[in-house]
C-alpha cells in the first residue's frame, strides 16, 4: 500500500530555501508518476510540480519555475522538492502524490490536476515571512 509522508517543512525569511522531502516504502518508485501541489486555507489545492515516473522529465507551475526543482530517488524511496527564492505568496501546506502510470505522460495536462492522483501525503507547512 502506498504510504506518502512529507517532511522538510518549517518558517523561512523571504529568499531563503527550503528542501522538502516526500518519503514511503511501500511501492516501486519508477512505477509511479509524483508531483508536488499545495493549499492555503483561501484556495483549492495548485499544482507546484511533477516528476516522471523514471525521474527525467519535469514540469512546474509558472509561479515556481526557475526558483523550485522537483527530483526524486526511486533507489531511496523518495521525491524531493528544493524550493529556493522562496517568496511569502509560497506559504501554504505542501502535499506529495503520486499516481501508477505506464509512461511517461507528464506532458499530458492532467498530470497538473489534483483528481489525477490517486495517493496522498498529510501535508507539511511552509511559511515564508517577508
Amino acid at each position: 500500500q502506498v504510504q506518502l509522508a512529507e517532511s522538510g517543512g518549517r518558517s523561512v525569511q523571504a529568499g531563503g530555501s527550503l528542501r522538502l522531502s516526500c518519503a514511503d516504502s511501500g511501492h516501486t518508485w519508477n512505477m509511479y508518476e509524483m508531483a508536488w501541489f499545495c493549499q492555503t486555507p483561501e484556495n483549492e489545492r495548485e499544482f507546484v510540480a511533477v516528476v516522471s515516473r523514471n525521474g527525467a522529465s519535469t514540469k512546474y507551475s509558472d509561479s515556481v519555475k526557475g526558483r523550485f526543482t522537483v527530483s526524486k530517488d526511486s533507489n531511496k524511496n523518495s521525491m524531493y522538492l528544493q524550493m529556493d527564492k522562496l517568496k511569502p505568496e509560497d506559504t501554504a501546506v505542501y502535499y506529495c502524490a503520486a499516481v501508477r502510470v505506464a509512461g511517461d505522460f507528464i506532458s499530458d495536462s492532467r498530470s497538473t490536476k489534483s483528481t489525477y492522483y490517486d495517493y496522498w501525503g498529510q501535508g507539511t507547512q511552509v511559511t515564508v515571512s517577508s
